[in-house]
């Protein structure tokens, strides 16, 4: 799995012109499934994102995890984040999961950021035109792999 982890004062998504999730500070992560993932790299995942330290303490160092500062997440499904691009111009999407492997480990994902004890994990809509807005706070952004640390 992949994630792209941006830490935001706000963020929201779009569906037909309707906000259908929206944050203030936390996390904007966007996912992508692939190919061959399971739940263990989705809890795996989970767990880092929650746990991670990227929020400013008294010091000015990222040092305060999301439960630290009540922190919110909006997560929105990007299967774009598996394309190849080593060949050619136009990016190759194979190596991304089928839809419904991929919506399953999506909603789960979201679910054990919850049990995880984040309080509101907002959504946008699984294979939507979504259009997102956000402040990146920092700018801070984390691209996390579970490919890399299986390295």
């Amino acid at each position: 799995m992949k994630a792209v982890i941006q830490r935001v004062s706000n963020a929201s998504v779009t569906v037909d012109g309707k906000i259908i999730g929206e944050i203030s500070q936390g996390f904007l992560v966007l996912l992508g499934v692939v190919e061959g993932d399971t739940e263990a790299e989705m809890k795996l995942l989970a767990k880092k994102t929650a746990g991670i330290r990227i929020f400013t303490d008294e010091n000015d160092k990222m040092n305060l995890s999301l439960d630290q500062v009540e922190g919110e997440v909006l997560v929105v499904s990007q299967f774009t984040l598996c394309a190849d691009t080593s060949h050619g111009r136009r990016p190759s999407f194979i190596s991304s999961a089928k839809p419904e492997v991929a919506e399953d480990l999506y909603l789960k994902y979201c679910q054990e950021l919850r049990e995880l004890g984040v309080e509101k994990v907002a959504t946008g809509e699984f294979g939507a035109d979504m259009k997102v807005e956000l402040l990146n706070d920092g700018p801070v952004t984390i691209i996390m792999d579970t490919n890399d640390w299986k390295k």
